[in-house]
């Protein structure tokens, strides 16, 4: 099962101190921790939502973190893509897996699969036993759908995610429902490609 998905930027932003990474879109699937977790089942809803956006911002920044080791290790100037290169974009990516620990910052460990694609870093949170060619499958198709649709290449692909949030919802039904990773045969999968691409051109 999938833990959570976002979107967030893997560059520095001039609002933000170095190192900082801001979280355009985040979804979380499955059962708020805070309610399980006798330590923290106290507190008020509103505590409980302040803790689930640290704990995705936790996530980003250790994101954020590889996404500049593996550029620096890589040694290729990072190119700039413009709309209607997407495809070339999502080939440039960097991708990586970083493992979260039990405790940082969820309770149980956890692997973050994410793509680098130029400012923004698409992530999936999974839970450790999860198949993860199925899950780096996935984040490409989603990464792919939101970078054609949503037209994140270039200027102003912030705001794109932020006032679109709502388009990356009806994505993550169809392509992960309930963060549940699909097998998809071939059939299957265009037949759900052209109902994606169909209500994102709407």
């Amino acid at each position: 099962m999938v833990r959570c998905f976002l979107i967030h930027t893997v560059c520095p932003v001039s609002a933000l101190s170095a190192g900082e990474s801001r979280v355009l879109y985040s979804r979380v699937f499955g059962p708020d921790e805070g309610v399980l977790s006798e330590r923290h089942r106290e507190l008020s809803p509103e505590e409980r939502r302040l803790l689930q956006k640290e704990k995705v911002a936790a996530v980003a920044r250790q994101v954020r973190s590889a996404v500049s080791l593996s550029r620096e290790a890589s040694g290729r100037p990072l190119v700039e893509t413009i709309p209607g290169e997407e495809n070339l974009a999502l080939q440039d990516a960097d991708c990586g897996v970083v493992r979260l620990r039990a405790g940082d910052p969820f309770s149980e460990e956890a692997s973050a699969l994410w793509l680098g694609v130029q400012s923004l870093g698409f992530t999936l949170v999974c839970e450790p036993h999860e198949n993860l060619l199925l899950a780096e499958g996935t984040l490409r198709s989603l990464t792919r759908h939101c970078l054609e649709h949503l037209h994140l290449l270039g200027q102003g692909s912030e705001l794109q995610v932020l006032l679109k949030s709502s388009r990356i919802d009806v994505l993550l039904s169809r392509l992960l429902p309930h963060g549940q990773l699909l097998f998809l045969n071939h059939r299957f999968a265009q037949s759900l490609e052209k109902e994606v691409a169909a209500y994102m051109a709407k």
